[in-house]
């Protein structure tokens, strides 16, 4: 591959993802410059001002690539060229030039544990004496079985989207491997002619000036020597996939050559998104002394309000002590070796205020707020996602045509097929579906919340009049102007990057607070995670007496902490 348009780096030192934050973006709900319904690259150009506003230093595009968009783009079928839904690659030059100029960083999506049924590759691997077969995951019928029949899957693997992770495929009288959607099939990274190529793809990207890459379900592309059966469940067709291919035997290998072939010597931002992945997998990851990625997506705190065991629409209430023991443990895990990601939300999760927050108009905006202090003061790289800052909410969809999500949808019609009731489901879907975090963008109050001069193709949520950016910028007590503070407090205050964390009260039910110490310096966080008042315990946090409030959420009162109510104190030892 040639690229015939480089663009001069910006400058990349040692660690400098560290004191970053990284703001994603949905290209399809982010701003729509065409009319069409659908965000675009240029859509995104025209806002790039809004986010060196908000002060962030990095940003990440969800797939732009070229998609049959069946599963919103991270169905790939050619990834060296842009979707026209989005633009083209001039057009992605334009942004990338655009972001440096201002001093911003890109991370590209990179999606390569599958690809599209429409990508070349795929086409060939179909014809059984193509020189790419194996490039993917080609299996016979089971023993004993008519091919294409029901049960004649080669293992019991449900796939991410609902039914079996196996398609038949009549022009090759076999089946095909998708762990997601069917028109997902998975690489065969067994095969070093697929590894050449995606580092082939990855290096060409570099060389146009991307800074970086997040890693779509990175841990599933190493699979288990022999795909057999998962074990059966009571009351379930298929056995879940991802038990049996997480973390396979080469993972660490895989990410190790990427490492060598592409990443080596460039100081490129890499997070790896892998459910599944455990404290302990995430520090051998972000071991630097390894060489495989900066840092990786865990899964664990975003699973704590599904029960134990079930599935993610197995709704269940969180304690605050639960969610903080997880984060506490991931604090602490990679406190000496490796590095933490901090998310509350993304293109895959419902929104954080309505989720770990309360949405209701009394405390929206301090829950909000509270959320990014508490996220943002911990030890390791933030990501904020596109409407976070505003303190966007889920969309409260009523019926299941709202929905445009495939694995909502699937879901939804395969338990009404079993008998599940569907107000109950769509409850759920209300709580937990991606397509809570992919309504539009909310920009001002004009018609569709200034996303698109069109119809937008999933429905703008109706509290965009109260609830939109530019209302946020011009108030000065606003989400937005306290995620900018936030941000600034990470450049100007080397104690937020690099303080070694403690967790407090850890067993109360309503204060999440903790301190953060570098030298001299010490953080102390406290916040009320709840929305009724909040007593601190005498004597359990340090004396502030003397100490500088950085950043707070109310006026300071005496007495209890009013709902949702936090504070960052600096405090420093006598010299």
């Amino acid at each position: 591959m040639t690229v015939d348009f480089v663009h001069a780096q910006n400058p990349r030192p040692d660690n400098w993802w560290k004191s970053s934050v990284v703001y994603q973006i949905y290209p399809r709900s982010f701003a729509d410059s065409n009319g069409d319904g659908v965000g675009d690259i240029p859509g995104i150009t025209s806002k790039v001002d809004y986010l060196a506003q908000l002060g962030v230093d990095v940003v990440w595009l969800s797939p732009v690539y070229s998609s049959p968009q069946d599963d919103n783009g991270y169905d790939i079928s050619d990834y060296t060229d842009i979707d026209q839904t989005f633009g083209t690659l001039e057009h992605l030059d334009t942004l990338i030039a655009a972001l440096h100029e201002r001093g911003m960083k890109i991370v590209m999506d990179l999606v390569v544990n599958h690809t599209s049924d429409e990508h070349a590759w795929f086409q060939e691997s179909r014809q059984k004496d193509s020189p790419k077969r194996d490039w993917y995951w080609w299996r016979p019928a089971r023993a004993g079985h008519q091919p294409g029949t029901d049960g004649a899957e080669p293992t019991n693997w449900e796939a991410a989207f609902s039914g079996s992770t196996w398609q038949y495929d009549e022009q090759s009288g076999e089946y095909y491997l998708h762990l997601f959607s069917r028109k997902q099939p998975d690489l065969n990274w067994e095969n070093p002619e697929v590894r050449a190529a995606i580092y082939e793809m990855m290096n060409w990207w570099v060389d146009r000036g991307v800074d970086g890459f997040r890693m779509d379900v990175i841990n599933l592309i190493s699979k288990p020597r022999e795909l057999v059966d998962g074990p059966e469940i009571p009351g379930r067709k298929y056995s879940p996939s991802f038990h049996a291919v997480a973390n396979g035997p080469r993972l660490h290998e895989f990410l190790n050559e990427m490492y060598r072939e592409v990443l080596a010597g460039k100081n490129l931002i890499t997070v790896g998104e892998m459910p599944g992945a455990t404290v302990e997998l995430a520090r051998l990851v972000t071991d630097p002394a390894r060489r495989e990625l900066n840092m990786v997506f865990t899964f664990e705190h975003v699973s704590l309000d599904q029960v134990q065991g079930g599935a993610k629409w197995d709704l269940q209430h969180l304690p605050l002590p639960v969610l903080k023991d997880n984060l506490n443990a991931w604090q602490m895990g990679l406190a000496e070796v490796g590095w933490n990601s901090l998310y509350w939300n993304n293109h895959d999760q419902p929104r954080a205020v309505s989720r770990f927050g309360d949405d209701s108009a009394p405390h929206r905006i301090n829950s909000a707020k509270t959320l990014g202090t508490v996220l943002h003061m911990h030890k390791g790289t933030p990501y904020v996602y596109q409407g976070e800052e505003i303190g966007m909410t889920n969309a409260s969809f009523t019926t299941i045509e709202h929905y445009q999500d495939l694995e909502s949808v699937n879901h939804y019609y395969e338990a009404v097929s079993l008998g599940q009731q569907a107000e109950d489901l769509l409850l759920s879907l209300a709580v937990k579906s991606r397509d809570n975090a992919r309504t539009p963008m909310q920009w001002d109050d004009t018609h569709q919340a200034g996303f698109t001069q069109g119809i937008p193709w999933l429905t703008v949520n109706p509290n965009y009049v109260a609830i939109n950016a530019a209302a946020a910028m011009a108030d000065s007590d606003s989400v937005f102007a306290h995620y900018q503070k936030l941000i600034k407090l990470r450049r100007h205050h080397p104690v937020v990057v690099d303080g070694w964390y403690r967790l407090l009260l850890p067993e109360h039910e309503q204060i999440f607070a903790f301190t953060r110490t570098l030298d001299s310096a010490m953080l102390l966080v406290v916040a009320n995670f709840s929305s009724e008042p909040a007593e601190v315990p005498a004597g359990s946090l340090p004396d502030i007496d003397g100490a500088e409030l950085l950043l707070a959420t109310h006026a300071p009162a005496p007495g209890p902490l009013r709902p949702w109510e936090s504070q960052i104190h600096l405090l420093r030892a006598a010299q």
